[in-house]
């Protein structure tokens, strides 16, 4: 293995998830404030959630999140990014009138990283419309708009500038991703909007190095769960993705193992930092994506042998599968 991806490995080593306090700093504001941001910020609010100790996610995401969302009816639903909410079982969200009221939790989808939550209360709420993401293509005008630590908006200008396939290190894959610059400092759940004042995706992650690009989940995704969701918490229609908990980066010696989740099947199955992943039940692994194309095909609960290549020497290692939701609190518990 050379020294970059040494060093890569190293960087991932210690098990952690995309970062979740996201306030760093304010973008300087703009002379003119664009209409269609005005019309989207009175309904962009902070959110604020504590983890018990003893959840899972707990040791990757830490005990206490902050983030930004969006209010998208008048019955008070938040969107927002999934990890901010995980095992949570405090939920504070901050308005922009200065009011801070409780919410409670409504829903994930774990495979997109969308979630959805709900202010207690009767209202009334202000609200953005939902756009339609199926339609947007590379190089159209967009806004992140995001709320501070200190509960003011950061909205950023910008535009669309790729639509591609976006494969994370935690055993995730976007079929449609949206990567926008400028990138915003508060990322984690603001919405992206496009110049109708319409919540065209959701702002995952900052990728890349200064002065980043933003990672955007589209809309379509939450539009397509939304209704079970709300009914079920999660996702139904579709079976669970069978999860092992590896963390894995691409390297030019092959896919390497950086790490493991704490709480996954992987941790204690005999993986190291370093081993190169060669074949999954004796099919040639030819890049991340195809490594999580061929664990999705299997069933969960189910063992799966896994060559590995260290020190020069082939080695199968067998680990079963879980649905990963199993381990995460459900919404009242």
């Amino acid at each position: 293995m050379n020294a970059a991806a040494i060093a890569l490995v190293a960087a991932l080593a210690v098990p952690a998830a995309p970062a979740v306090v996201q306030q760093s700093q304010t973008p300087q504001p703009s002379p003119t404030t664009p209409a269609y941001i005005e019309r989207v910020a009175p309904a962009v609010v902070g959110i604020d959630t504590k983890i018990p100790l003893d959840r899972p996610s707990v040791l990757t995401l830490g005990p206490a999140r902050s983030g930004s969302g969006v209010i998208f009816d008048s019955d008070g639903h938040v969107v927002t990014v999934g990890y901010i909410l995980t095992d949570a079982t405090l939920i504070q969200v901050r308005l922009r009138d200065g009011r801070v009221v409780p919410a409670r939790f409504v829903g994930q989808d774990y495979e997109s990283g969308i979630g959805v939550i709900k202010l207690e209360g009767v209202g009334p709420w202000p609200h953005a419309p939902l756009g339609n993401s199926s339609t947007v293509s590379a190089g159209d005008a967009a806004a992140i708009v995001g709320v501070t630590g200190e509960n003011e908006v950061a909205a950023t200008q910008g535009s669309i500038q790729d639509i591609r396939r976006f494969t994370g290190y935690w055993e995730y894959l976007l079929e449609r991703a949206f990567i926008v610059t400028p990138p915003n400092p508060s990322f984690g759940g603001s919405p992206l909007v496009n110049t109708q004042g319409e919540i065209i995706g959701v702002t995952s992650l900052r990728l890349g190095d200064p002065p980043n690009v933003n990672l955007a989940i589209p809309i379509e995704y939450f539009l397509a769960a939304k209704d079970e969701l709300y009914k079920e918490g999660r996702v139904t229609s579709r079976p669970p993705r069978p999860w092992l908990g590896l963390y894995t980066v691409e390297t030019p010696q092959g896919l390497v193992i950086a790490g493991a989740a704490p709480s996954g099947p992987a941790i204690g199955a005999g993986f190291e930092r370093g081993d190169v992943i060669v074949r999954l039940n004796a099919e040639k692994v030819e890049s991340q994506e195809d490594f999580y194309r061929k664990l999705w095909k299997t069933r969960i609960g189910e063992e799966v042998n896994i060559v590995v290549l260290r020190d020069a020497k082939f080695q199968v290692i067998g680990v079963r599968t879980i649905d990963r939701q199993s381990l995460l609190r459900k919404p009242g518990n």
